[in-house]
């Protein structure tokens, strides 16, 4: 016998309680900004860790909790999206760690519908870069707010003023810092609290590795210890309050203005003002719109979906991990929930919070928290659980790959393992598997959004599935969706190939716009759909 979904024992207004004390958020910005390096220093201010990991290009450190992966550490880069969860004051914070290359950014923006807010990170001398307005721009699409900090005041910038204009005209943002730096970019002695006029003095520790000691002075004892730079600071300060720079929380939340903080993560300094600012002004969870844009009251009955799949990340037991947002009600492990997509009872028996790579048995959840589901094998991306009244929520966007490549096993001896690697793969969305009748069943072909991801994979399916492969890159550019009534005129066009994604799909493979182009105009009746509605502008 099938056993029926379970409901919460827990009280509905429950959910609604621990809801408020949740702060979800991710860190954005271009790649080498400092996304991991903060997450660290974050950990650290919230006393979670007693050390942070690593500062990239340090010799003799350990790697940084959210950089699990051994790619990620020795490139030093994030490469996967990770979750840190730990309590600080009263409040308790899922903060996921994004990748920030320009391959990965299908799997940040699949972490960006996890979250109620952004911390976006801007490198004081580069300011806003490429990959940091694209990920700007999904979160302005989704209505999350911003809190921006201006990261590697330690180092020299540009003025401060300079990039808060840049901000305002590149955002459209009104940045209205809360903190203002003392000293310029390179001599940072610490920051003017703008909220209480007070000197938020700060004193290097040997590499950032412990929280650095904070000391907090008068407005009349900074301008005694500090001179001209206090006097400047102040100066500026004054401007800000003249042009009407001024938090407001409902501009903020309405995604009008952004609150800026000055910072060097690898210092740890500014970084607890960063964490007070999240837990005083980051939006708690709400009621989240199903696929027909109802929304689902947080005291409803449990409801999630699916934003990440992860496997690999215990060597000793090649479990899959499916990274859950809940949304509305209780979450007690053990429970039983439906599986939206095949409408079939799942069991939430292997339950985990998730410390990046470190996790432990969660036995209570609520809206706004990030769950580890362990072996989860029948989830996959976007799809939605819930208990008692069903819901479906929008699917996660799929980005149209770019870059394709043939993928073949090495050691044909291992082609059970060769089999399983891929599939895993396809299933976290690490890659799209293209099959045809043409190539067979153990050539399939990999579609990437960039080509990063094809180290990713070829890295992964050695190391973790023991499957070595070799990839030959195919010429195409450019995949379409269409039907099964335009194959015969596809097919028998040169240079162009049709193969079937693993969700049924039928996509055609051009080399060029101009190959899609003529095709086109030779056969105006021809279905030739873009992939994606929506794409990171």
């Amino acid at each position: 016998m099938t056993a029926a979904p379970t409901t919460s024992a827990q009280p509905a207004g429950t959910a609604v309680a621990e809801a408020a004390r949740r702060r979800t958020f991710a860190v954005i910005s271009h790649p080498d900004a400092g996304k991991s390096t903060l997450t660290e220093a974050l950990a650290l201010h919230a006393r979670v860790i007693g050390q942070a990991g690593a500062v990239h290009g340090k010799a003799g450190r350990r790697g940084t909790v959210s950089d699990w992966m051994d790619m990620e550490k020795a490139r030093g880069i994030s490469i996967t999206s990770a979750a840190l969860q730990f309590e600080y004051r009263d409040a308790v914070v899922n903060l996921l760690d994004t990748p920030g290359h320009a391959d990965f950014s299908e799997d940040t923006y699949r972490v960006l519908t996890a979250v109620d807010a952004a911390v976006m990170l801007v490198d004081a001398a580069k300011g806003l870069e490429a990959q940091t307005m694209k990920l700007f721009a999904v979160c302005k699409h989704r209505g999350i707010p911003i809190v921006t900090v201006i990261n590697k005041w330690d180092r020299p910038g540009k003025d401060a003023l300079e990039l808060m204009d840049e901000i305002t005209e590149r955002t459209g943002l009104t940045p209205t810092p809360l903190t203002w730096p003392v000293g310029i970019a390179g001599d940072f002695r610490g920051v003017l609290d703008r909220r209480d006029g007070s000197f938020r003095r700060f004193t290097r520790t040997a590499g950032g590795a412990t929280i650095a000691p904070e000391e907090l002075l008068s407005a009349e004892q900074a301008a005694e210890r500090e001179g001209d730079v206090w006097r400047q600071a102040e100066e500026e300060g004054e401007l800000l309050e003249a042009t009407g720079a001024e938090h407001d929380q409902e501009s903020f939340l309405g995604g009008v203005t952004t609150p800026v903080l000055f910072a060097s993560a690898v210092s740890n300094f500014g970084v607890g003002a960063l964490l007070d600012v999240l837990v005083d002004l980051a939006p708690p969870p709400v009621g989240r719109p199903d696929a027909d844009g109802a929304v689902r009251g947080l005291d409803e009955p449990f409801s999630a979906f699916v934003f990440k799949v992860q496997s690999g990340m215990d060597a000793a037991h090649r479990d899959r991990l499916a990274y859950i947002r809940i949304c509305s009600g209780v979450f007690e492990r053990g429970m039983v929930v439906t599986h939206g997509r095949t409408r079939r009872p799942f069991a939430t028996k292997y339950a985990q919070q998730v410390f990046g790579r470190e996790r432990e048995s969660v036995d209570l959840a609520y809206p706004g928290d990030v769950v580890g589901l362990v072996n989860a094998n029948a989830l996959g991306v976007g799809d939605s659980l819930y208990a008692d009244r069903p819901v479906t929520f929008p699917p996660l966007t799929t980005f149209a790959p770019e870059h394709f490549a043939v993928v073949r096993s090495r050691e044909t001896a291992k082609h059970k393992q060769f089999r399983k690697g891929i599939e895993q793969l396809d299933s976290e969305g690490v890659v799209q598997v293209l099959r045809s009748e043409r190539r067979g069943d153990g050539s399939p072909v990999l579609a990437v959004v960039g080509p990063m991801q094809f180290e990713v994979a070829t890295h992964r399916m050695e190391h973790e599935f023991n499957a070595p492969v070799a990839l030959d890159r195919l010429p195409y550019t450019i995949a379409m969706r269409t039907d099964e009534a335009s194959l015969p005129l596809i097919a028998s066009s040169g240079g162009v190939e049709v193969v079937q994604r693993t969700d049924g799909e039928l996509l055609a493979l051009f080399p060029d716009k101009w190959a899609l182009r003529m095709l086109q105009q030779r056969h105006t009746a021809l279905t030739l759909e873009p992939l994606v509605a929506a794409q990171l502008a």
